[in-house]
């Protein structure tokens, strides 16, 4: 009866381990925005310094990035080292659990970028594999594989999707040039960006005053067609918004749900209905909807991430309840006046130490824009 120590090493090494973590990281990013409520995942098999195989996962109920990679290695995965981006599962769901898989694979060392957050995990698959002999290396680029997979994070610890706030702005925080009227604020560069953007975001969110008075049609509009729609998310407390809205009259095949509050008229109700629109009943007070709650339905919808494009109401409840986890502002080098929306009416802050900041912030010139987005931190 032969034993072993059980030693998973946790640290990240210079040099050879990231340059293919980064390849993995590359596989996993294929499939960004497609694999929800799974993560992203890619997995890289090398052997004597050469890439013998690469696999991501594409999306929920197919195999994982593990299994694909390991498919294309074939024989070639007998003594080799596999860098994935996350720890593999040790639990059966759709698939089969990929240590096992690894395992049996002829694997000698398994390099993992982070650990799985899914308590169903929760360093299982890391242990399994150095119970069977495999060295394991964790925490290899582990920065950059948890930012690829923030929603998949938010949704899989807290059973909520990542929301992220999106805002084109003037130089002087207005939305627009005056109350209540539509108006673009950025330019070209910038609405492509939005584009890729919903691109990679499960669910599209807006409030009433945006979804009557811009009349938007929330899609994903990309020049080679390869854009996915997000499912459309329109808060209404009173159910404002007209049947013939064009996010209720598209050819797509995302979803629209409409969040409405209590005492609403069941004509109302049944009208949205017939033109496809699935609705939610919530808590309101003050006209306003239970932000919370609407999180809570999304996520048992599976809806990992959701990106929400105003108007500037909502912006200042997600902020006011700290719902919201990112933030893309998009400033223009124009000022627009002062009868234009606020990006967060009704929402003082008394000090600099009461303030909410970014964190993680990057700046991307678009055309004469300027990006700025990084992720939501609160005051304690």
């Amino acid at each position: 009866m032969s034993c072993h120590l059980t030693q998973v090493v946790v640290m990240s090494i210079p040099g050879t381990d990231q340059f293919f973590m980064q390849l993995a990281l590359a596989e996993a990013k294929r499939a960004k925005g497609r694999t929800s409520p799974n993560p992203c995942v890619g997995a890289v098999i090398v052997k004597n310094g050469s890439v013998v195989a690469a696999g991501y996962h594409k999306k929920a109920g197919t195999p994982h990035a593990e299994i694909n990679a390991l498919r294309k290695a074939g024989g070639e995965a007998e003594g080799a080292t596999m860098y994935v981006t996350l720890e593999p599962c040790n639990h059966t769901g759709k698939t089969p659990p990929c240590s096992h898989a690894v395992a049996r694979s002829g694997i000698k060392k398994v390099v993992i970028g982070m650990k799985d957050p899914n308590p169903l995990v929760a360093g299982s698959g890391a242990k399994y594999l150095a119970d069977h002999s495999i060295e394991v290396v964790s925490g290899v680029m582990e920065k950059e594989c948890r930012s690829i997979n923030q929603p998949f994070i938010k949704f899989i610890t807290t059973g909520k999707p990542l929301v992220a706030l999106k805002a084109g702005v003037s130089l002087d925080g207005r939305l627009n040039y005056r109350k209540g009227t539509s108006g673009w604020i950025t330019g070209a560069e910038s609405l492509q960006k939005v584009h890729l953007l919903r691109d990679c975001y499960d669910a599209i969110m807006v409030g009433r005053g945006t979804a009557v008075i811009d009349d938007p049609s929330l899609t994903t509009r990309l020049a080679d067609d390869s854009g996915r729609d997000p499912v459309r998310v329109v808060l209404d407390t009173h159910l404002s918004i007209q049947p013939e809205a064009k996010l209720l009259n598209l050819q797509s095949k995302a979803e629209t749900l409409i969040f409405h509050g209590k005492n609403t008229e069941a004509e109302r109700r049944e009208a949205l209905q017939r033109r496809g629109a699935k609705l939610f009943e919530v808590s309101d007070a003050d006209g306003l909807l239970d932000l919370d709650q609407v999180l809570e339905c999304l996520g048992k919808n599976e809806i990992t991430s959701v990106l929400v494009e105003g108007g500037g109401r909502v912006f200042s409840g997600f902020l006011r309840k700290r719902l919201a986890d990112k933030a893309y502002l998009f400033h223009a080098p124009l000022f627009a006046g002062s009868d234009g929306d606020e990006l967060t009416p009704r929402f003082p802050v008394g000090t600099r130490e009461d303030a909410i900041v970014l964190a993680d912030v990057n700046y991307t010139r678009l055309g004469d824009d300027m990006l700025v987005e990084g992720n939501i931190a609160y005051p304690l």
